[in-house]
């Protein structure tokens, strides 16, 4: 599925867009496009190349969502940073309008100098979030364990670039440097191969008895070569993982309890 007809462009402040030949560049200030369509299950990819050089400050985000304040939402946000020093991409899952779920990890190569594949695959069992089809985290459901599960609310596909110099670069002591603008993120292939719902509140199409591709074992547990590609990245590339922070969770979230990779 072309985005260039499946998702709709929107524009804030003085900021500038440029769409061709299916792929599509947008801006800072902020900008942003999204699906035209919500979704309930399935995998939703896009290739992205970020932006070069001087990055500080700047966040671009694909991510999917659902509405309102107890929403859920998953999301890839890849942090800014000064020439020289690797990109971060933050992962982030919401449930229920709860989030704080972040981890951090330095990508394995310059996601700036051409377009790299990164995919969300949701399942009633699981969300994997994958970079060029290596899983980087995987969030199982463990509702017999009493922990919520984004299964009931059906999201949209979303893509911005924005300042947030206020936290994104070294916990917001780098700001953007605005004579380095424009700053540009480069997009193509976005493809959706989700479960479209007709309205937000009948989702009896995509939570019924129908088995879905994304519903087979095979695709819904890793396999031993992805869950060791997993285990790489992890002891490779993670830099920061909110299951280990005692500051911020005095008690340890009761998922990094059941969890051997989160």
């Amino acid at each position: 599925m072309s985005f260039i007809g499946q998702a709709g462009l929107w524009i804030i402040v003085s900021t500038k867009a440029k769409s061709q030949n299916s792929s599509l560049t947008i801006t800072l200030v902020r900008a942003g496009f999204e699906s035209r369509s919500k979704y309930l299950f399935g995998k939703v990819s896009i290739q992205i190349k970020l932006v070069e050089g001087d990055s500080a400050g700047t966040v671009t985000a694909f991510y999917m969502s659902s509405d309102g304040p107890n929403h859920n939402e998953f999301d890839f946000e890849f942090l800014g940073n000064t020439t020289g020093e690797p990109y971060i991409v933050q992962t982030n899952i919401y449930v229920n309008g709860v989030g704080n779920r972040e981890q951090r990890l330095n990508l394995w190569f310059d996601p700036t100098t051409e377009f790299h594949t990164y995919s969300i695959l949701w399942s009633k069992r699981s969300v994997v979030f994958m970079v060029d089809e290596t899983p980087i985290r995987v969030q199982k459901n463990l509702e017999e364990k009493g922990i919520p599960f984004a299964k009931d609310q059906a999201m949209g596909v979303y893509s911005s670039i924005w300042n947030a110099d206020d936290w994104a670069t070294q916990g917001g002591l780098v700001k953007t440097d605005w004579s380095h603008a424009p700053f540009v993120a480069s997009y193509k292939e976005f493809q959706i191969d989700a479960c479209e719902i007709p309205t937000t509140t009948d989702l009896s199409k995509c939570n019924g008895d129908q088995k879905f591709w994304w519903d087979e074992p095979t695709v819904s547990e890793l396999s031993l070569h992805q869950n060791h590609q997993l285990i790489w990245v992890r002891a490779n590339h993670m830099i920061y993982d909110y299951c280990f922070d005692a500051t911020r969770f005095p008690v340890t979230p009761l998922e990094c309890q059941h969890h051997r990779h989160l």
